[in-house]
Order: C-alpha cells, then sequence, then structure tokens
C-alpha cells in the first residue's frame, strides 16, 4: 500500500515538473521571439541632396490694375439718342460710344456757317474794293472783323456739338453700359468704364529692409498662388518715400495679359526675382519637420549589422535606418528651403513617409508614397 502510495506520489511530481517547464520552456521561446524580431521597414520617399543653382527672391502680394483705366463720362447735359457700343467690346481711340440729342446744335451750327460764309463774301468785295481804290480802310477792317468772329463763333458751336458725343479716350474693353436710350444726363454721370486690358500693370509694397535689392527693369512673376505664377513683367517704379506708418516701399510693375487672363482689382501674389546664386543646399520644405526643440529631417543611413550575420546576406539586403539630424534653414521660395548646416550634398534625404518615423527607425525607399511622385504619375496617364 506505501509502495503503490510513493509510486503515485512521484508520478504526480514528474506530471507537475514537466507541466511548469513547458511552461517556463514556452514563456522563454516567446520572450526570445519577441526580442530578436524586427519592427517592418516604413516605406518613405527619399531623394539625394545635391547642391544647384538657388533663385532668391522677394515675395509679397499686389493688386492688378489697367495700365489704362477709366470710368467715362458725359461733358454736357442731355438725352441719350443712341448707345453704339455693348458690354466687353473692344473699342478703338476716337470710336463714338454714347450721342446724346444734337439737333438744336446741329441747327445752330448751319446759321453760324451760314452767317459766316456771308461775311467771307462780304470780306472779299470789300478787299476787292479797296484793291480798286472805291473802298475805305474802315469799311475793310470791318468786314474783316465780322468774318473772324463768324468763324470763332461756328468753331464754338461745333465744340458744343462734339460734346454730345462720348468718344473712346484710348483703345480697349468697354463694360456694362450704365444708361438707357431717352435717359437725361447731367454732366459727369459715368456711363461705362474703359479699361485697357492688353497690358496691365501691378502694386505691391515690400519691406523697407529690402529696398536697395530692387531696380527698375527687374523681372517679376504673377500668379493666383505660390505655385501658379505664369505671369510675366517687370519693375516700372518704386517709390522714393518709405511709409512712415508701415515701413513699406510701394513697387510698380508691367504686366503682358494678351489673353485677357487677369482682371483689374484681383489679388495676386507677386515674386520680384533676384540674382541667381550657385551652390546652394535647398531641399522640398515636406523634408524639414518643425519641433519645439528646433527643425530636423531624416537621412537615410545603413543599418548597423548585428554580430555573427554574414557579410554576403547584409549585402544582399541592405538594410537602412532613419538617422534624425537637427538642421539650420535659411530662405524659402517655391516649395524649397535653404539648408544652412546640417545636411551635406549625397545624403539620401527622406521626403515624405517621416511622419511614421523615429530615430533609427527600420525603413526602406520607395517613392511611390510621394505626393509630388503620385501627382506626377497621375498627369502622365490622361
Amino acid at each position: 500500500m506505501i509502495k503503490r502510495l510513493i509510486i503515485a506520489l512521484v508520478l504526480l511530481a514528474v506530471v507537475c515538473g514537466g507541466i511548469v517547464g513547458f511552461n517556463i520552456f514556452r514563456d522563454n521561446a516567446i520572450e526570445q521571439f519577441f526580442a530578436n524580431r524586427q519592427a517592418p521597414a516604413a516605406a518613405v520617399a527619399a531623394i539625394t541632396v545635391e547642391a544647384s543653382t538657388w533663385t532668391p527672391g522677394i515675395e509679397t502680394i499686389g493688386t492688378v490694375g489697367a495700365s489704362q483705366g477709366v470710368d467715362l463720362g458725359v461733358e454736357t447735359t442731355g438725352i441719350v439718342k443712341e448707345i453704339k457700343f455693348t458690354a466687353n467690346q473692344r473699342v478703338n481711340k476716337g470710336d463714338v460710344l454714347i450721342q446724346l440729342d444734337d439737333s438744336v446744335q446741329q441747327a445752330d451750327l448751319a446759321a453760324a456757317k451760314t452767317q459766316a460764309e456771308l461775311d467771307q463774301q462780304s470780306l472779299d468785295r470789300a478787299i476787292e474794293l479797296k484793291r480798286r481804290g472805291v473802298g475805305s480802310d474802315v469799311t475793310l477792317d470791318a468786314a474783316r472783323a465780322a468774318a473772324s468772329t463768324s468763324v470763332s463763333q461756328a468753331q464754338k458751336l461745333q465744340a458744343v456739338l462734339d460734346q454730345k458725343q462720348l468718344r473712346a479716350p484710348f483703345s480697349g474693353t468697354i463694360g456694362i453700359p450704365r444708361v438707357d436710350v431717352g435717359q437725361y444726363l447731367a454732366p459727369g454721370t459715368i456711363v461705362a468704364t474703359l479699361q485697357d486690358l492688353e497690358t496691365m500693370r501691378a502694386d505691391f509694397t515690400v519691406p523697407e529692409q529690402q529696398l536697395d535689392l530692387l531696380k527698375s527693369g527687374q523681372p517679376v512673376r504673377f500668379g493666383v498662388s505660390e505655385d501658379d505664377m505664369p505671369f510675366r513683367g517687370s519693375i516700372v517704379g518704386i517709390d522714393p518715400k518709405v511709409d512712415p506708418q508701415s515701413r513699406l516701399v510701394s513697387v510698380r510693375a508691367e504686366i503682358t495679359n494678351p489673353e485677357g487672363k487677369l482682371s483689374p482689382g484681383q489679388f495676386v501674389r507677386v515674386r520680384v526675382e533676384l540674382p541667381e546664386e550657385t551652390g546652394v543646399v535647398a531641399v522640398p520644405q515636406t523634408a524639414l519637420v518643425t519641433s519645439l526643440y528646433g527643425d530636423f529631417v531624416y537621412i537615410v543611413v545603413p543599418a548597423e549589422q548585428p554580430e555573427g550575420q554574414p557579410a554576403a546576406a547584409a549585402d544582399a539586403e541592405k538594410p537602412t535606418v532613419a538617422k534624425q539630424v537637427f538642421v539650420e534653414v535659411g530662405r524659402r521660395s517655391q516649395g524649397r528651403v535653404e539648408i544652412t548646416k546640417g545636411v551635406a550634398s549625397g545624403d539620401k534625404l527622406v521626403v515624405a513617409g517621416q511622419n511614421r518615423l523615429s530615430n533609427g527607425a527600420s525603413v526602406k525607399i520607395d517613392n511611390t508614397v510621394s505626393p509630388v511622385a503620385s501627382a506626377n504619375a497621375k498627369a502622365a496617364t490622361k
């Protein structure tokens, strides 16, 4: 009986020991597995840093206006007889735009011309009589004065008649008519706006510290956004006075607008182009990360190989990691930022996907994750 009990106790101890040993082995195996397991490499887009040509510029905002633009108004009173233009019509200098009722002035001018002809005939007779010696100087002087007065009166009435017509002071595009046929107009009434849209001008301001960088004839680019500046022009005027309130300097540039895409009063982005500089390290702004401790980027570098790993396997896999590097930045322009310290030519710089990275994280380069590359790929398929 005692012998059977001893055997049972031994068997129980063996079973319990086996269970405990198995649990210990399993826990150690799991711990070893997760300790040696590496996190999957994060896909990032990267570029090779190269020194390039940098075109610095002064970026600001401005307002577009026509090189010639005016609100047209009538000079005299009258009733609108005829409107000789339509909205957005191209008109030439001297074209009649508005005709006021001028019947009274036409009659006065006809009478004045008739009187002028009669006075001229009287002058001719007085000259002939004087030549024959039967006319007096007094008669001749009176005839000459009457003829001159009649001509002046006719010219005056012609000027009054001309005021009944509104003519285009220059060639351009006319706007919407603001009057109707039969409407009575007072002097100064605005009829329409006339704008020369082929050549535009843009007025903008720059800080006084950048005044020395500006000069007449300097190239300027314009657009509705910083990424799209298709319009080109040049500086035609720089205000010699600095505004004492804002400390800004007013500048004016001319823009060619052959397709009429710009309109007077429109808001535009302005970039005054400065002389080019060579050997500047500039990278996409997407590569730069700003934190409380400063600006930094991630550089792709080879990973350190564990001891005992064969060199051939390491060369085949070529594992890489992201290295966090703090940098000093300079100027920014057109989606790029100048790096003055921290990055050198030849470095592989992460430009997309760095929001999932930390220092030393395993990475693999896949430029299809770059927003710029994706956009270009989509554009190529269209």
